[in-house]
């Protein structure tokens, strides 16, 4: 029930791996026990690359029987040598938030590997041509090529649903 994040707003892929274990490993002795991984209360989401990323982290503490609760993908870019499309088995539940109107757009679909394993709460399409979101501060060229990817990432009506997914998880696992 900790929200870890790097000084520049992000952790990078294997700095955040290392985290979740230092984190689970209770008794320090750098080896995770049975009762340590099923003890793992974990929520994972993120932002265009950070969407692909969020999956990719999910399917590395699967290899390693870690469970997650809940990944959340918003306007997911697949980074190469990664398919964020599909959801591992470790995964209880799944959200993903899309918008399709701009040059740069997520994924519109996610599965689950193993549907009796992970639930998909759904692909949510997001569109901003009648509602834009305010991108003061943002450069010009994000602005202009890159204003819907940039508008869900602001979108105060997203983060309150993912709000609620994350404390819905928190409430279960108690």
């Amino acid at each position: 029930e900790q929200n870890y994040r790097s000084t520049q707003g992000i952790l990078d892929a294997a700095n955040a791996l290392m985290l979740v274990l230092k984190l689970l490993d209770e008794n320090g002795d750098g080896k995770l026990s049975a009762g340590e991984k099923s003890a793992a209360r974990i929520a994972i989401y993120g932002h265009s690359w950070g969407g692909s990323e969020t999956v990719a982290l999910a399917k590395r503490l699967n290899a390693l029987s870690i469970p997650v609760l809940l990944t959340v993908q918003v306007d997911s870019v697949e980074k190469m040598h990664e398919n964020d499309g599909m959801i591992p088995p470790n995964v209880r539940e799944a959200a993903n938030f899309f918008e399709t109107d701009g040059l740069l757009h997520g994924r519109t679909t996610i599965k689950a590997m193993d549907p009796a394993a992970t639930k998909i709460l759904g692909n949510f399409e997001s569109s901003y041509k009648t509602a834009p979101v305010a991108l003061d501060g943002y450069p010009w060229f994000a602005r202009t090529f890159m204003r819907p990817h940039i508008e869900i990432e602001n979108d105060a009506a997203v983060w309150n649903r993912i709000e609620k997914m994350i404390g819905a998880q928190v409430l279960q696992a108690s």
